[in-house]
């Protein structure tokens, strides 16, 4: 089993940044890809990005692109979303997940671990 524990989250204003980061542990962790998601409330889970542990490559859905930066510190066993430009839409609960494959896939379904989330709400 692999833990995921997200922190970060909070209430900034809209143009702010926030720096999201999702702690993993467990087993075989190190070999899989790890995704950040956003749900908010009567939505489905939203893609926003994924990174394999092992090289770093990474890759973007649609919804933040060019706002965010998915990145891992391989020492620390961490993710990072860095946010940028929040807007009030952005609201929502943004949560980790990974992928035992490492195939960096778009769909909820293709993970096999989650964590719990962290609020975020962008409001003046």
């Amino acid at each position: 089993q692999v833990r995921l524990v997200e922190s970060g989250g909070g209430l900034v204003q809209p143009g702010d940044s926030l720096s999201l980061s999702c702690a993993a542990s467990g087993d075989n962790f190190e070999k899989y890809a790890m995704g950040w998601f956003r749900q908010a409330p009567g939505k489905e889970r939203e893609f926003l990005g994924s990174i394999r542990w092992t090289g770093g490559r990474t890759v973007y859905g649609d919804s933040m692109k060019g706002r965010i930066t998915i990145s891992r510190d391989t020492a620390k066993n961490t993710v990072t979303l860095q946010m940028n430009s929040l807007k009030p839409e952005d609201t929502a609960v943004y949560i980790c997940a990974a992928d035992e494959r490492a195939t960096m896939p778009r769909q909820v379904y293709e993970y096999d671990y989650w964590g719990q989330g962290t609020q975020v709400t962008v409001s003046s």
